[in-house]
């Protein structure tokens, strides 16, 4: 895959050895990094409404709010796995949890309230990414332990004022980052197994077989994880435990890699609101990274 644009991010800030976790290993670490002890594990990327930089830990159960400055600090820590974070507005995240469902977290009383813990009176697989659709709806990949050996990772999506989830999809090679583009017309799935993007209507026409794309095939790594786009179309992703981004046009054609040299485990990315910087999550170091997007050419531009 050629990209007429390849260039390196920028080291922003790193989690501080203060902040790093030094007990015993968890269940969620000894299943998904067997042998390893980590200090962290960086993921779901969201701004609030003050420029200030949210991040989960989540073999650890904690919430980073990082300033415009790059200073670290713990807002949050509750016995969970926090898995993404989608800004609700008001000092309010929508929070899913890999093993408690969908939460709602208020920045500003430090408290955390069930949305829904699972469909159909069945608990969810082991929930991954969330987005919000401009519509307010949620969307949220349940995952689980899923794979191309086992493609039933599920998509849901929770419509505002409802507190259970419409199952969209359920033949999923591990659901991860899920991004809503084309103001809201259409739903982005890192199918990370499958080494995949895949592309739906979030509006779709039939409610029981939703038709979707395959919208951008990779290679190498791990796969994708984590996604962002911007208003222009750009979509960026994360892929993993292979230290790049790619970015794509709204049309899914390449216009650059971004690398994160010094760092490997690419998990998450989330541009600032004007589009103008992307911010990359690279968990291995516990390291934000990010990059000038202002010579990124969008569209018809870019060819």
């Amino acid at each position: 895959m050629y990209f007429p644009i390849t260039t390196d991010a920028e080291p922003f800030t790193q989690l501080p050895q203060a902040l790093h976790a030094r007990g015993a290993p968890s269940e969620w670490e000894r299943v998904t990094r067997p042998g390893m002890k980590l200090h962290s594990f960086l993921e779901g990327p969201e701004f609030d409404d003050a420029g200030n930089l949210w991040l989960v830990d989540v073999p650890n159960g904690r919430l980073f709010s990082i300033s415009p400055d790059g200073e670290w600090r713990v807002a949050f820590s509750y016995a969970g796995e926090p898995h993404g974070l989608a800004w609700l507005g008001d000092g309010v995240f929508a929070l899913t949890d890999y093993r408690q469902g969908v939460l709602r977290f208020d920045s500003k009383t430090s408290s955390l309230e069930t949305l829904c813990r699972g469909v159909n009176s069945e608990s969810f697989r082991g929930l991954g990414d969330i987005a919000r659709a401009p519509d307010g709806a949620l969307w949220f990949g349940d995952p689980g332990r899923s794979s191309l050996s086992d493609p039933t990772g599920r998509l849901f999506r929770l419509r505002p004022g409802h507190d259970k989830p419409d199952l969209v999809l359920n033949n999923v090679p591990y659901p991860n980052g899920i991004a809503i583009g084309g103001g809201g017309a259409y739903v982005y799935v890192a199918a990370t197994r499958a080494n995949a993007i895949w592309r739906l209507m979030a509006q779709w026409p039939d409610p029981v077989h939703p038709m979707v794309g395959l919208h951008i095939q990779l290679s190498g790594g791990l796969g994708p994880d984590g996604l962002a786009v911007t208003s222009g179309g750009l979509l960026a992703v994360a892929q993993a435990q292979a230290g790049r981004v790619h970015v794509f046009d709204a049309l899914g054609d390449p216009v650059a890699k971004i690398h994160t040299r010094g760092g490997l485990w690419t998990t998450a990315v989330r541009f600032d609101a004007a589009g103008r910087w992307l911010y990359i999550t690279e968990a291995e170091h516990g390291t934000i990274y990010r990059a000038d997007m202002a010579g990124i050419p969008v569209g018809a531009d870019a060819k």
